[in-house]
């Protein structure tokens, strides 16, 4: 009797493969090539020994990175396939924070290996759901290799964190980077029952001056903005209760632009008695209350302060701080406990927050705002970094963040796995061995599947200067010998056990890029018609 076809094989025609009519075929050939495209163009920027892009934006500012979503948002990316593997890039962003650079060359491959397949005559459709079948199954197998893994195991988060800093461009910082980052996590988290990290908890403080070294963690609040000296206020409050105000402390405007001439010098007198009378009204409002630190909102209606109501703050020892970005607004709450003030008339105790010091400091060449022993400490932190110039502190400050997604991961997913290309072979293996177990079409995707995984570890040869193919030849080796360990070691050129190296990452950095490229590639695949609308 003979066998019955498989459900999942493709519709046959006469000839026995499948064969589309003319355009949809070129639609998905062009959106392959489109999409390939842009994922060599940061192929090469993966791995500790990746290259690093400069981007000129069209404002004429100048990037220099190599993480893979930022690359990518700012490449002027006009195909509509090649604009999904962007939004790829940023979903792996979104979602683990590190990979951002692997999941883009991982769909590249994935779409390599499926025109392969649509050549040999195999139904879209089929490639496209074997792929997804395929993506299940890996992260299943990736899931039993892991290592579970406890918060209060330092050692291990600190390794993580060194692991994802290796691959940027401060790499040589990841011994002071690793432990800022570990820290910050820990300390605005329960470690024993949070299943999730707000890094809007965590802010980093640029600060040009200084190298990276003096980069430091601040248990507490830190301000860019400096203190306003001019009226000889103070700039070191202890005690401090601070009040964050939204209103203007400056003489009212009228809505519309007029002029009021004035021809008596009394009536001028009259004027400016009642302007000083206004203000002094609201400062004594303000020292009222009890504050004696004071944030003002940046304003654009009119100033947010004049010298005369800074003269008379300077005189009541009122500390001020003007131009606090709106976006700041709520992470100071948060940090002081305080709650921002719109009109005057509210202005009273309860609304402010409180600190033990509020002390204006000169760290290594600029002078930043330091808010310590706040009343809520822990909800809090804050990175102040450091750096010569504008682009070392951009890219210092995106690998901080990359290496608190990091630890964010392991908060998650609490599981660690080799990293160095190790999975990636120990996982086509693994396929490989499983599509035996198929039959039919299916067998053939879950082959390409397992063969695109294999770009990984090619790529980091490849960008290490080694031989690609003698390298991951001798990898697969090691791991058909049950070496699960064994990984491309760049440092010597050769095939070590990568933990030895201390090279390891969270497992929701692998399993969220495998199952995010093949859902990406699935879409892709799925198109067959490309339309314009006017």
């Amino acid at each position: 009797m003979v066998d019955a076809a498989p459900a999942s094989a493709a519709p046959r025609t006469g000839g026995g493969s499948f064969k589309d009519k003319e355009k949809p075929v070129e639609v998905r050939i062009s959106n392959i090539i489109a999409a390939k495209a842009v994922s060599d163009a940061v192929r090469t920027s993966l791995g500790p020994r990746g290259m690093d892009k400069m981007i000129k934006t069209s404002n004429g500012e100048v990037i220099i990175t190599n993480d893979g979503a930022t690359i990518l948002k700012h490449m002027a990316v006009l195909h509509p396939a090649a604009k999904m593997l962007v939004d790829l890039s940023a979903a792996q962003d979104v979602e683990a924070g590190d990979g951002t650079t692997s999941v883009v060359v991982l769909a590249g491959s994935l779409l390599g290996a499926a025109q392969k397949m649509l050549a040999k005559g195999i139904h879209p459709t089929t490639i496209a759901e074997s792929f997804q079948r395929a993506s299940h199954k890996a992260n299943e197998f990736l899931t039993e290799v892991a290592t579970p893994l406890d918060l209060s195991d330092r050692e291990s988060l600190l390794k993580s964190a060194s692991t994802s800093l290796n691959s940027k461009i401060v790499s040589q910082y990841s011994g002071l980077f690793a432990p800022i980052a570990v820290d910050a996590v820990l300390r605005v988290i329960d470690p024993t029952v949070a299943t999730n990290v707000d890094l809007k908890d965590i802010r980093i403080v640029k600060k040009v001056g200084g190298t990276i070294d003096d980069t430091e963690l601040v248990d507490g609040l830190v301000l860019a903005q400096n203190v306003v000296k001019s009226a000889g206020g103070p700039t070191r409050i202890e005690k401090a209760k601070i009040g964050l105000i939204q209103f203007q402390l400056s003489p009212p405007k009228p809505d519309m632009e007029n002029q009021i001439i004035v021809n008596d010098y009394r009536q001028m007198d009259k004027i400016l008695k009642e302007e000083r009378q206004y203000l002094l009204n609201m400062v004594k409002k303000i020292k009222k209350a009890g504050c004696n630190v004071l944030l003002i909102q940046k304003s654009i209606l009119r100033d947010a302060v004049n010298d005369l109501s800074l003269h008379f703050l300077a005189k009541l020892k009122i500390m001020v701080i003007k131009d606090i970005e709106r976006d700041e607004i709520e992470f100071i709450c948060k940090s002081t406990g305080c709650k921002p003030i719109a009109d005057v008339e509210s202005f009273t105790e309860d609304k402010l927050g409180y600190a033990d010091l509020v002390d204006e400091v000169d760290a290594s060449g600029s002078r930043v705002v330091k808010v310590t022993g706040v009343k809520h400490a822990g909800k809090t932190v804050s990175i102040l970094c450091h750096g010569a110039n504008s682009l070392v502190l951009e890219e210092a400050e995106r690998s901080l963040h990359d290496a608190l997604c990091v630890i964010r991961c392991l908060v998650k997913k609490r599981y660690l796995i080799a990293g160095g290309g190790a999975p990636e072979i120990g996982l086509s293996l693994k396929l490989q061995e499983y599509a035996k177990t198929l039959r039919g079409m299916e067998a053939h995707c879950f082959q390409a599947f397992a063969e695109a995984l294999e770009v990984i570890p090619i790529t980091l040869a490849e960008n290490a200067g080694l031989n690609p193919i003698a390298i991951v030849t001798e990898l697969r080796n090691r791991h058909a010998l049950g070496e699960n360990t064994a990984g491309i070691n760049v440092r010597k050129g050769a095939i070590t056990n990568i933990l030895d190296e201390n090279v390891i990452q969270p497992l929701l950095v692998s399993t969220s890029a495998i199952e995010l490229a093949a859902e990406t590639v699935k879409m892709l695949l799925k198109i067959d018609d490309l339309v314009q609308t006017r």
